[in-house]
């Protein structure tokens, strides 16, 4: 059986029945993990960030610099909203997404929040070498990502569901992970009865 058959097989034992999303710090995984997610559910991977830089025609740090951070939080509270009305899917948002009263409202009436946590060790390892991070470009990165960090680990611990993040773990073994949690739900995540 080849990979791609393989992962139609192992698609069709699931039923999503929400779409989850995930939540976290910036380098916690949002997207890699959620793709694989995605592809081992058979379901839509969406993506917040994504979606913003295609209807701006722009990226998140050009859309930081040229408008502010107000106005791309505006575009991803609409974003994020369409995003849930869609079919159920695994939907990464970008990191302050869920800082939101209005997002998590959102989110918690049409999903389910599960808050990939990673410590910060972890999230800087990743972070350090990339300037694509547009809340990181200050003098002193590291006490930034703290200062943001300690901001916004309280708010993240108010998902659903968490998936603890560990250093050296394949993006497919968090997929399984994250799969594995979604199951203690039955009204987000079941497997088909074959």
């Amino acid at each position: 059986m080849s990979e791609i058959e393989q992962t139609m097989a192992d698609a069709s034992r699931f039923r999503l029945k929400k779409t989850v999303a995930l939540v976290g710090m910036m380098g916690a995984g949002k997207t890699a993990v959620g793709r694989a997610v995605a592809a081992k559910l058979g379901v839509p991977f969406l993506d917040s960030d994504a979606e913003i830089e295609a209807a701006a025609n722009q990226t998140v740090p050009e859309i930081f610099e040229r408008d502010g951070e107000p106005f791309f939080r505006a575009r991803e509270t609409e974003i994020i909203k369409r995003l849930l009305e869609t079919q159920a899917g695994i939907l990464s948002t970008g990191g302050g997404a869920y800082l939101s009263q209005v997002n998590r409202e959102n989110i918690t009436r049409q999903g389910v929040a599960l808050w990939l946590d990673a410590d910060l060790s972890l999230l800087w390892s990743r972070v350090k070498h990339r300037d694509t991070r547009p809340l990181l470009r200050t003098a002193d990165p590291l006490a930034t990502l703290t200062e943001i960090y300690e901001t916004r680990t309280p708010i993240y611990a108010l998902s659903d569901l968490s998936v603890r993040c560990v250093p050296d773990t394949s993006i497919e073994a968090m997929a399984d992970r994250v799969i594995d949690v979604l199951l203690t739900r039955a009204d987000v995540l079941e497997r088909n009865d074959a």
